[in-house]
């Protein structure tokens, strides 16, 4: 149910320091679940909680998940509790930052503010539409996919077919998500409309041109939209900082996703006799190869920041990041210097520094660029193969390219958490 927020208070003229409890305490429970419903994780919901909370003269307690708050604030005679709920999930990080720095610009620009005027404040943060359309957001996908399906090793065949398919997919999933469709059914039907859009795209292809049928394993490319990066991420971090209720939470949401998005690919790629087979290679020197990643990586976390709705230079600096750092990790295992697993820690790490140090100089936050930065480099070919293998009844199989995931998926947020704790003093403790 949606809450009136403005009638928590008999009268809506008083400054906020000088409201009840109940309606100071509203004000920091609003702006807890926004923050929450950008996506960034319990730590930093929290933060914001205390932080808008002190201000106000007010202790603040909350219980946090991945849709709701259970808070309570209290001053020396009184308490108030709420229990907050979001009806959805999603990432928004545009909101995040001006969410952000709201809470940062508190005590000077906001806190002498009437009750009114602070939710009036609120309701325009909330209300603000996102930049882009689901059009938008399907080219968006398109971009990113592809130039994922070229750092997989896929040449223009699989880069061409994999941009329709993920595009239409894409866009079909932000169509869904504005009639209110339910998560699951969205990716579901994402999915399958994304690997037969694959199909009919190299059909197409194979009608005109002489092309053989190995480059039919691009077609994993095309749902690769789908990864819930944040929800991995931020659920890592949370369990990290012993919100445990919020990590586990959001590692069940992000399985969950990733199930039904690898399964309904298997059964749509048995309908069409697809397998996920090695790429073709494409005989390319190391050199080559080095200055073609470059750009493929940027372009990669470029078009995963804008579908997070990142502003046009929070998406540039992300995909600068996610350049450097993903490339990094990719030289690293093809010099065969250290194991992937080791490399994605070495690539994260990176990530989290680059984004550590910007945040200082332009404040964005550093969850906005990060995790753009690194979803590029979650082993979403590794985990639909083990689930593809485990259909199969091969057992080993599955197995061993599930392990493969796992422990990559475990190094990337290890990254982030250091590069944290070497920056971030707040992050260092536990007070």
């Amino acid at each position: 149910m949606a809450i009136p927020w403005k009638e928590f208070a008999p009268n809506q003229n008083l400054p906020i320091k000088d409201a009840r409890v109940k309606a100071r305490a509203s004000v920091v429970g609003r702006i807890g679940i926004m923050m929450l419903s950008c996506g960034t994780g319990a730590w930093r919901v929290r933060d914001a909680m205390n932080t808008v909370a002190r201000v106000l003269n007010l202790t603040c307690s909350a219980d946090i998940g991945l849709t709701s708050i259970n808070y309570t604030c209290f001053d020396a005679g009184h308490s108030y509790s709420q229990i907050l709920a979001l009806p959805n999930t999603g990432v928004n990080t545009d909101r995040l930052y001006v969410l952000e720095t709201f809470v940062k610009q508190f005590e000077e620009k906001y806190s002498h503010l009437t009750i009114r005027q602070l939710h009036h404040t609120l309701d325009d943060i909330q209300q603000t539409p996102g930049h882009y359309s689901p059009i938008v957001k399907g080219l968006a996908a398109a971009i990113a996919c592809a130039s994922f399906i070229f750092l997989l090793g896929g040449g223009w065949i699989e880069m061409f077919c994999t941009f329709v398919g993920a595009g239409i997919g894409n866009w079909l999933r932000g169509e869904m998500g504005k009639h209110k469709l339910t998560t699951i059914s969205g990716i579901a039907v994402s999915v399958g409309v994304a690997e037969l859009t694959y199909f009919l795209a190299f059909k197409g292809l194979q009608f005109m041109y002489p092309i053989s049928g190995n480059h039919e394993a691009g077609y994993i490319g095309a749902m690769l939209f789908v990864i819930p990066g944040f929800p991995f991420i931020t659920s890592f971090l949370d369990l990290s900082k012993l919100d445990m209720r919020s990590g586990l939470e959001r590692l069940s949401y992000a399985i969950m996703i990733t199930s039904v998005a690898t399964l309904v690919g298997w059964l749509v790629a048995l309908i069409i006799n697809f397998q996920p087979e090695n790429f073709a290679s494409l005989g390319l020197s190391p050199l080559m190869i080095l200055l073609l990643r470059l750009p493929a990586s940027f372009f990669g976390v470029y078009g995963f920041s804008m579908m997070f709705n990142s502003s046009q230079r929070m998406a540039i600096t992300s995909g600068l990041i996610g350049a450097v750092a993903n490339t990094l990790r990719l030289e690293l295992v093809d010099f065969n210097t250290i194991p992937a697993p080791a490399a994605a820690f070495c690539g994260a790490l990176v990530a989290g520094l680059l984004a550590s140090i910007i945040n200082r100089h332009n404040g964005y936050p550093r969850i906005s660029l990060t995790v753009p930065s690194i979803v590029i480099m979650i082993p979403g070919l590794y985990i639909y193969r083990g689930i593809f293998y485990i259909g199969l009844n091969e057992i080993g199989n599955g197995a061993l390219w599930l392990t493969r995931a796992a422990l990559i998926i475990l190094f990337l947020p290890l990254g982030l958490f250091v590069a944290r704790y070497l920056l971030d003093k707040d992050w260092r403790h536990f007070d």
